[in-house]
């Protein structure tokens, strides 16, 4: 039988970016919950998954109280994950440190979706999409603002995805 890791599977990467959090001067930057809007915008987050019948069988998440928060709001509103996982290397992460963690996800994985913060989830996106001219394209490069959602489909394995990698399926801001 053909190891899973060989076959061309059709994988499916959410790029989330957190929910809209409290202002930075009252705590430190890891600490800081979602407001009240973010609580909305979490939620709506996850209806859009439902309703796009996303289920993950893995979350990447930053550490962060507002990525925990957004997922965990995403999630009572109805969106699935099988596992969830806290990676620190997605809190201020680059294009390069996204995919080092993208690429330790394990190749029988179908679904990804990584919850983090900007510039990196935007950078992300940016990089990976293949189609440089659609609305939704053009869209996520000039805005990509708290709760952004980007999802793209892909064939490459995990360990193996980079530039223009990935079909751009749908970039949306959902807002509760």
């Amino acid at each position: 039988m053909a190891d899973p890791s060989d076959l061309l599977i059709d994988r499916t990467l959410v790029l989330l970016r957190h929910a809209k959090a409290v202002p930075p001067e009252s705590m430190p930057d890891l600490e800081r919950p979602l407001a009240d809007r973010g609580r909305a915008d979490a939620a709506a987050a996850g209806r859009y998954l439902v309703a796009q019948g996303i289920e993950a069988e893995l979350v990447l998440c930053s550490p962060s109280i507002r990525t925990r928060e957004t997922w965990q709001y995403a999630a009572e509103a109805g969106a699935m994950a099988t596992d969830v996982w806290y990676d620190r290397r997605i809190y201020s992460a680059g294009t390069e440190e996204l995919l080092q963690v993208i690429y330790d996800v394990p190749a029988e994985v179908r679904t990804v979706v990584v919850v983090g913060h900007a510039p990196g989830i935007p950078w992300l996106a940016d990089e990976l999409a293949l189609d440089g001219t659609s609305p939704n394209r053009v869209e996520l490069t000039q805005k990509y603002p708290t709760s952004g959602l980007t999802v793209l489909h892909t064939t490459s394995r995990w360990a193996d995805l980079g530039a223009d990698d990935a079909d751009l399926v749908d970039y949306v801001i959902p807002r509760g």
